[in-house]
Parts: C-alpha cells; structure tokens; sequence
C-alpha cells in the first residue's frame, strides 16, 4: 500500500472512532440522568481506576497501554464533563454560600493596611477607599489578617503581586491559613525614590533601607552608585521613618515621593527602580463571604492528588466550560515534602453558570478547594 492508501484506510479508522465516541457520550448521558435520579455523585475514582487498568490489559505494548490510559482517561474526563453540564441543566449545580452585594459600603468601613504612612499599601487603600477612610496601620501582614478576624476591622488592603518582583508569597500562605475572602483589588504604580535627611546627597549615602523587594527592584542603580549596603525593613515606609528619626546623612531609604513629605525627607533621585513599567496589585480582603455583582475575577486554592496527571485534568475544567485562566501559583504545603497547594484566578463571576459547572466539577475531584473571591 502507498501513503495514499494507509492515509485513507486512517480516515475510515477515524471515522469510525467518532462514531463511537458520540455512542460512547450518549451512554454518559443516561448515566448522568440515572446519577442525577439517585442523587449519586459524577466521579467514582474506583470505578475509574478499575477502567483503566482493564483496558490497559487488552493493548498489546508497552507504548499502546501508554497510550490507551491516556485515551482513556481523557474520554473518561469529558464523561465527567458532559454530566456536570446535565447537572446544571437539571438546576442541580448547587447554590455557592456566597452573598452577592451591589457595593462596598467604602465611607463607612474600617479598612487597615500594613505599614506606616506614606507607604504605597496606604495610597492603594486611599485610591480604593477614598482620602477620608477611617484606616488603621498595622505591623505586618498576619497582624491585618488577625484584625479581620476578631472583627475590629472590615477590610485589609494586601499587596500580592508585583510585576517585577513577582508574588508575596507570605499573603498567598495567609490566605490559606484563615477563612478570609478577596473582594476587591487596587493596582499601583511603583517609582522607587531614594528619600534622604535635608541636604543629603547621593554621594554621601552608605546604608540604604527598604524593603527586601524594593531593595530588588532598585539593584541596579544601587550597584552603580558605590558600595551600599542595603538592610531590609518590613516596609518601605518604616525605611522612611527610620532614617528621619536617626537624622543621619550617610543613610537613606527607598519609598515612594509621599513618604517624603510624611516624614519631612528630600527626594535625592527618582525612579531608581531599573523597570520602567513596575505596578504592584493589592487586594482587599474581608471576612464575609460576599461578592460584587459586577465582579469580574474569581480566585481559589486547591489541593489535588499527588499523582501524574492531576494538575492536567483539573485544567480541564477550565477548558470545557469556556473559561479563562489568567493565572496559576503554587505553594508548598507545611509537613507534607513535595507536594503544594495551587492558587488560580479566572474570569467570571460565581453567579455564571459555566463557573457554577466547573467549580462542582473542581471539587469533585480536587482533594480540597477553596474560593477565595470573587471581584
């Protein structure tokens, strides 16, 4: 036989494969409908894993049972799918606890941040909340965190994210860690500056403080300005207070332009961070379990099976019910080696059908899943 001639008796094969795969989804459908009769739920890992290994049985290599479980896992993933979709038709996708809310009360809410004045986490909650918000500092992030859940304040405004220096790991752990929930997010533009006491001048600065990643996102100008040492400080505004109480002209500190003024420092230079495009994403977080009617962006955690092919088939749910994922972290999760919780934002919002479907799928087969926001 020539090419031409396997290529055709392919087509035939083929042919016949999505023949059968129709038959095949049919009979997944009456399955869904008995399933939804008898209140049983879409995924049986057993049955599956009995599936597999009893096709795997009847391929004749090594490379075909390779094969064959991946086929069939997949044939058995998009079952799942069409049931869940049956499901939701059937108006059993289920109701998420989440309260849906017009607005954020933002004139009458207590918000806290953390850091001092002038820091960039105070200008993200006053762009968010406005210049007259009742706000409370805060030393670090589990102190907001803690206030949220003792109910002293409604809100917390978190940076998360920073287009250079990339995540805040420790807020990604927090938000594992309590039952808080994202309803809002505020990016800022960052423009490091080097603040000084009156009179100070770039020659004469020896020690600069900063924040770990402020001190990141201004190495460059730091290593072409002589040796610098750089110590890190909590926050960029505590760098600022700390060089305007000591009144010392061999240090300074990286913060933005307001921190100046707060603290009655000059601005030696401006923009030393070496990115020309640098943001930084907060959230602000509560703990209700509401969300906006508007809201756009969907955040969860989830815990998935440590085994080949886990991350790959939960994507899938994403795939299937037309929904974008503009981001996935993961994190290692504390006494367990190797294995890690994953954090995923998507478009949509919890009042969507294709989210509701694919979430009810997510937690059917993920070990753990939680929602985290929806703004």
């Amino acid at each position: 036989m020539d090419l031409k001639d396997l290529r055709s008796e392919i087509d035939v094969i083929d042919k016949h494969i999505v023949e059968l795969y129709e038959k095949r989804m049919e009979v997944a459908s009456q399955v869904a409908d008995y399933k939804i009769s008898v209140g049983k739920k879409v995924f049986d890992k057993q049955r599956e894993d009995e599936k597999l290994k009893a096709v795997k049985a009847l391929a004749h290599s090594d490379f075909n049972r390779i094969g064959v479980e991946e086929l069939f896992s997949q044939l058995m993933s998009m079952s799942r799918k069409l049931q869940y979709q049956k499901l939701s038709e059937k108006g059993a996708s289920g109701n998420l606890p989440f309260i849906q809310k017009d607005s954020i009360d933002k004139k009458n809410s207590r918000v806290c941040f953390q850091g001092a004045a002038g820091s960039y986490s105070e200008e993200a909650m006053k762009k968010f909340f406005g210049e007259d918000v009742n706000s409370t500092a805060v030393e670090t992030f589990r102190d907001a965190m803690a206030l949220l859940e003792e109910g002293s304040v409604d809100y917390a405004v978190l940076p998360i994210e920073n287009s250079t220096a990339g995540i805040v790991s420790e807020i990604y752990d927090l938000l594992s860690e309590y039952e808080h929930y994202i309803v809002g997010e505020q990016i800022i533009e960052i423009k490091h500056c080097l603040l000084g006491v009156p009179g100070a001048k770039l020659e004469d600065i020896k020690t600069v403080y900063a924040h770990p990643q402020a001190l990141m996102q201004s190495a460059k100008f730091l290593s072409e300005n002589g040796n610098i040492q750089q110590i890190g400080m909590k926050n960029n505004a505590f760098a600022a207070k700390k060089v305007a109480d000591e009144k010392d002209k061999t240090q300074a500190a990286i913060a933005g332009a307001g921190a100046a003024g707060v603290y009655g420092l000059e601005v030696i230079k401006e923009g030393i961070n070496q990115a020309d495009s640098n943001s930084t994403r907060f959230i602000i977080v509560t703990n209700q379990k509401v969300f906006l009617k508007d809201a756009k962006k969907i955040s969860i955690c989830l815990e998935i099976p440590h085994e080949a092919g886990s991350l790959y088939h939960i994507m899938s749910h994403f795939i299937y019910n037309n929904l974008n994922m503009t981001k996935i972290e993961s994190r290692p999760i504390e006494d367990r080696n190797w294995e890690y919780r994953f954090f995923i934002d998507f478009d949509g919002n919890l009042g969507d059908s294709a989210v509701k479907n694919a979430l009810r799928g997510l937690r059917e087969e993920a070990k753990t899943l939680r929602i985290l926001g929806n703004y």
